[in-house]
This record gives C-alpha cells, structure tokens and sequence, in this order.
C-alpha cells in the first residue's frame, strides 16, 4: 500500500499526540461530577454533599479569589487578596491532619448576596461558605486556602456565613422589625432595600423561620433575641456538617459542652480551641461576638448531621 503524503503523515501525527495527551490528563486529574451532583472542593478534590451548592467556578457563583470588588461597576482592585495559606500547606493528607474546627457565622447581612458585597469588597475579609435562606450554598474558594474570618481559629478552620440579620438586644424591635414582617401565616423574612438584589436563587422563595417566635437565650452572659432560622438552612447545613466531617475526619459532629453536657455559650481559651475537634460558633472563638446566636438548635443540627453522615456510602 503506498505511504500517505508527508503532509498527511504529520497531521495523523499532531492527532495522535492530542489523544495521548487528552488521555494523560483525564488519567492524572479527577474527573469533575456534573452540575446535578453537588460536591465541595477540598484540594481540587471534588467531594459529594447532599444540598444545592454553587461553587466559585460555576454560574451565579460567588469568588473570593478575585482581588477586585464583586459588586463594583468600575472593578478596580480593593486591597488584594482576602485569603493567605495554611500553614500545613495544600495537600489533601496535610489538610484533614490540620483542621479541626467549622466555625457557624450569621452574617447580620440577611442574604448571601449582601454578605458577598460586605465581606469581600467592603470589609476585604473571606469565609468558605454563604448559606442562604433558601438553602444554597455557595463556595467561595477551595478548603485549602485559609479564610479571614475568625481570628486565631483562621488557620485551622472551614467558615460558613449564615444568611442571617442577627440577635438583638431587644424582642421585636425596630432593628428585628426591618428584616422581619407577618403575614396570615406569621412571621416572614424581609429585605431592606441595600446596594445589591437578594439574589435568592430559588424564584419567589418565602423565607420563614422553622420556629414561629423569636427565641430567647444569653451568649456571654447577655441576654439577646432571635429568629430562627429557615428549614432549608438548617437541611443544608447538616449536610455541609456531614459533608465535612467525611472530606476533614478532625471535625467531629459535636459542639463544646459543659459538664451537664449543654453547649457552651462563652468563649473558649486559645489551649481549649487548639484541644477542641469539631463545630464551633463564632462566640467560642471570640468574647466580642455572639454569633451564631441563641436560635441555633445545636443538638437538633448534630443529630441530623450525624444521620446522613451514616447514611452516605
């Protein structure tokens, strides 16, 4: 048979080393999972969870790796990056060595939308997740990186931002009365008009707290008040709980005690968080701050989270 012309030969050539090379990478490198099947990243590994998540890299995303503002017209940089490394470095093994804690944030911003905008572009500080009320939740950079978020808990930690408009000081006040209003069917969430949309994902969602009244409960000896939070946040959460504690195994399914084994509601010494392995508000970490709050349902959180942790294969 003759030989095919020279010209012929180098383009079968050039084709089989583009398939050599496609082969190579799809061997090297974890094949990513569709859209439909949700997952985190930890060290560009992909890992499942069993609620709607939106990555950094994907449509309607949020990312914290960007250095100039998010919400900006003009997109002019704004203090450089909001996250550093972790002092154990990226590799995955190194990682689930090296944290042990989930820090529970609310956002006091009330939706993931208005969190993005404070945190990143105004405050230049970072958080792994925004939970919003529908129950989305959004990663904003990969677990290797270390968030700004919870001072001396940063560099061990994963945060989580709860969309959120807080705890106060008084019940049904006017500060509660801006983010909250009823209907035949009770207590809603609202949204102050702000610089952003709400941005919720879900069409029409309708916001409700999973309790109808709001909650009472001190944190650091002072007493605050609360609304809960919605069903869909607490779904979402349990399954980033579960999610967690399978991707980084340091972050037990439990919460610090005190020895009538309620969770704790001040903060714990730097030795104590450095000892402690799992979910933590950020009222543990710091005296000034009473996040996430009194509404929290701890053991209703951990029970759940444990549930499908059991149930994942």
């Amino acid at each position: 048979m003759p030989r095919p012309p020279r010209r012929t030969q180098r383009l079968l050539a050039l084709a089989l080393a583009a398939v050599v090379l496609v082969s190579v990478r799809c061997w090297a490198s974890p094949r990513p999972q569709p859209d439909s099947a949700p997952a985190l990243a930890t060290a560009g590994t992909l890992m499942p969870i069993a609620a709607p998540v939106v990555r950094w890299d994907q449509p309607g995303g949020y990312d914290a790796y960007r250095e100039a503002p998010w919400f900006a017209a003009n997109g002019q940089s704004n203090g450089g990056r909001r996250y550093s490394t972790r002092s154990c470095g990226p590799d995955l093994a190194a990682l689930q060595k090296h944290i042990h804690l989930l820090v529970l944030h609310y956002d006091a911003a009330g939706t993931a939308a208005r969190c993005f905008q404070v945190l990143h572009d105004e405050r230049r500080l970072s958080v792994h997740f925004l939970l919003d009320v529908d129950g989305t939740l959004y990663q904003t950079l990969d677990l290797r990186e270390k968030a700004a978020h919870a001072t001396i808990a940063n560099d061990a930690a994963v945060g989580v931002e709860i969309a959120h408009p807080g705890a106060f000081a008084r019940r049904l006040g006017a500060d509660m009365r801006r983010f909250y209003e009823q209907d035949e069917h009770g207590f809603r969430l609202r949204f102050p008009k702000g610089r952003v949309e709400p941005g919720i994902r879900t069409p029409n969602f309708v916001g409700r707290p999973d309790r109808p009244e709001p909650i009472a409960g001190t944190i650091h000896g002072q007493l605050y008040h609360q609304f809960d939070f919605t069903p869909q946040q607490y779904r979402s959460l349990a399954a980033l709980c579960a999610a967690l504690s399978q991707a980084l195994p340091r972050i037990r399914l439990e919460a610090p005690r005190d020895p009538k084994g309620a969770v704790t509601t001040t903060a714990l010494s730097e030795a104590e968080l450095r000892r402690f392995d799992g979910i933590v508000g950020h009222y543990h970490v710091q005296a000034n701050k009473q996040d996430p709050g009194p509404a929290l349902q701890w053991d209703r959180l951990l029970r759940e989270a444990r549930n499908l942790a059991r149930t994942r294969p």
